[in-house]
């Protein structure tokens, strides 16, 4: 799959291994950010994307900034759809006890492109019965 994208650092992202299912992205700023503990802000990162349609990009956090710093993504996952064309943000939040800094070129996120389509709705008086039914959260017991 080709995907285009226009940088504003001038630097593609890259998969850094054969078997990576994600690639990273990285904060393009013109000063240092200093995330306090609590605080979330939002990341540019200089990186517009072309997704193809059937396709979305999912915006995910980085595990090694998560257990070394408790950085990670307000929302769990971002979703970039097919038909955005602004640039890529990444919402980002400090979960952990001491300030973090957050330099240009840093990498803050990965990104996993990934096939989705849309559903049709249908109107419905009931359900199929399942062994489950409306049980949740907690329904067995582990």
């Amino acid at each position: 799959m080709e995907i285009k994208i226009v940088s504003k650092s001038g630097i593609l992202p890259e998969y850094k291994t054969p078997g990576s299912a994600g690639f990273d992205i990285t904060a393009f700023l013109e000063e240092p950010v200093t995330l306090k503990p609590g605080e979330r802000r939002l990341i540019p990162t200089g990186l517009f994307m072309e997704i193809p349609d059937g396709y979305e990009a999912q915006v995910r956090g980085r595990s090694g900034l998560a257990l070394k710093n408790g950085i990670g993504l307000v929302n769990g996952i971002g979703t970039i759809d097919s038909d955005y064309r602004g640039e890529i943000g990444v919402i980002l939040i400090n979960w952990g006890q001491e300030d973090f800094v957050i330099s240009n070129g840093d990498r803050i996120a990965q990104v996993v492109i990934s096939r989705c389509e849309q559903a049709v709705f249908r109107w419905a008086d009931e359900l199929s019965k399942t062994e489950r039914g409306a049980g949740g959260f907690g329904h067995t017991g582990v």
